[in-house]
């Protein structure tokens, strides 16, 4: 992780990046249903799974986009800070021993009410190893300006 001041005018459209990619373990499973206190069978029975249409344990889509942001958050930017996210959708499960990683691309650039800051949206997809994208979420940053728009 380091330090790196990127303003509003620097985030192009259509840029991307790719993240390394993480393996999921039986041990991330556990510790988020202990995080979350999510102890459906769907994520902790084996044995219950495998009567069940996916036959194996899947992955708590909360920690899917937990680890899967996490791998994107490489670069301190002063400059800019997170409104949150919108459109996230699990769109296929996830499964211990599955390794996924995250594909970022500026989507969208506007104006904020405020006129110090854009605003920015990272369109974020995580895929595993498949090449299938198994999340997606839209990240909304307030970005400051070099200088304010009037």
């Amino acid at each position: 992780m380091h330090f790196e001041s990127i303003f509003f005018e620097d985030y192009i459209l259509n840029d991307k990046r790719t993240t390394l990619g993480r393996t999921i373990t039986e041990t991330d499973f556990v510790v988020h249903a202990g995080h979350t206190g999510d102890f459906f069978p769907h994520h902790l029975d084996a044995e219950w799974c495998k009567t069940q249409p996916f036959g194996q344990r899947i992955a708590h889509g909360t920690m899917i986009f937990a680890i899967g942001i996490g791998l994107t958050a490489s670069v301190i930017n002063p400059e800019a800070f997170s409104k949150g996210y919108d459109r996230l959708r699990f769109v296929k499960p996830v499964f211990i021993g599955d390794t996924i990683r995250a594909e970022v691309t500026i989507s969208e650039k506007s104006a904020a009410k405020n006129p110090e800051f854009g605003t920015v949206v990272e369109h974020v997809e995580i895929i595993n190893q498949h090449a299938e994208v198994v999340l997606v979420a839209d990240h909304i940053l307030l970005a400051k300006r070099k200088e304010a728009s009037t």
